[in-house]
């Protein structure tokens, strides 16, 4: 009877784990390259080795990112020789502006298929929708799990700054595509959206019933900051701009707002010590930097088939 029970116990872990799997996954905006932030000291030859550590640390399985030009995307694939990216440039459809692409971990997950559409009227070429002042791209993905077989989509954007109507109406249509492409399947969406949780337009996504801000909905929650922080370490918002919406289907594990920080040496700076700490131990003055002028948020989900 004994060994009964616990070759049950052995079959129940087993159809567990066959059918529940966790899957890290993360929204990033990495900040442009360009001159202006080189000549602040935040260029991003600097940054880059940051960014990548965080993400290899982090173990991001699967991420959108956001204001990739081409060059960056080069670089953050060599720096990440254990990820794959799908996406384009948004001003010609190939690798001139900005991407919002999809990093994922080759070894973990495979692409069944994939696209992008712009958000606009006109959805399929490049072109400014509304009142943008920009134009503005969704790319995404359908994805199987290697090890579990299990199917979900994920789509990642980066809404207009500017334009009000835009913002509204890419919410909609992202909210259109869903229904349309995705079926019952399992979908992540994630980006910069540029409105925070306390306006209209983030309710479009999160009161629409078929999507959830993972913010609101998960057991453990690390957030002491919001998401934009302008490239000053020293202020502080309540208001999270990035988001990473799921469907019902997905359960939130940890919900973070990773808020790392680096050094930069500044010149002539002074060496401290002290009978505080042992004698051998000194610290020198540096100045606090951020990887980005936005904070990465982590999400840790459990799917199941």
């Amino acid at each position: 009877m004994k060994k009964i029970i616990y070759c049950l116990i052995l079959i129940g872990c087993f159809t567990s784990n066959l059918y529940a799997q966790k899957l890290t996954t993360a929204s990033y905006n990495i900040r442009y390259d360009n001159k202006s932030d080189v000549a602040a000291g935040n260029g991003w030859g600097k940054r880059l080795p940051v960014i990548a550590d965080l993400i290899r640390f982090n173990d991001f399985e699967i991420f959108g990112a956001q204001e990739v030009l081409h060059n960056q995307l080069n670089d953050l694939l060599t720096e990440l020789p254990g990820y794959e990216s799908i996406g384009v440039g948004r001003d010609d459809g190939k690798e001139k502006g900005e991407y919002a692409p999809i990093f994922f971990k080759k070894e973990r997950l495979n692409v069944i298929q994939s696209g992008h559409f712009w958000l606009s009227s006109i959805t399929d070429r490049p072109n400014k929708g509304w009142d943008a002042v920009l134009p503005r791209i969704c790319t995404w993905g359908r994805f199987q799990d290697k090890t579990s077989k299990l199917k979900f989509w994920f789509f990642n954007l980066h809404l207009d700054h500017v334009g009000v109507k835009a913002r509204e109406e890419s919410a909609r249509l992202v909210l259109r595509k869903i229904k349309e492409m995705c079926k019952n399947e399992p979908v992540i969406l994630t980006g910069d959206f540029n409105v925070d949780q306390t306006h209209e337009n983030y309710e479009i996504l999160n009161a629409s019933g078929l999507l959830r801000d993972a913010y609101e909905i998960a057991k453990v929650r690390y957030a002491t900051n919001g998401t934009f922080n302008a490239f000053n370490p020293n202020l502080k918002t309540e208001s999270r701009i990035d988001h990473i919406f799921i469907t019902k289907d997905l359960k939130v594990e940890r919900y973070g707002i990773l808020t790392d920080t680096y050094r930069s040496e500044i010149n002539n700076s002074s060496t401290i010590k002290s009978a505080n700490f042992p004698k051998e131990v000194s610290l020198q003055e540096y100045q606090s930097r951020l990887p980005s002028d936005h904070f990465p948020v982590k999400v840790e989900l459990i799917y199941k088939k």
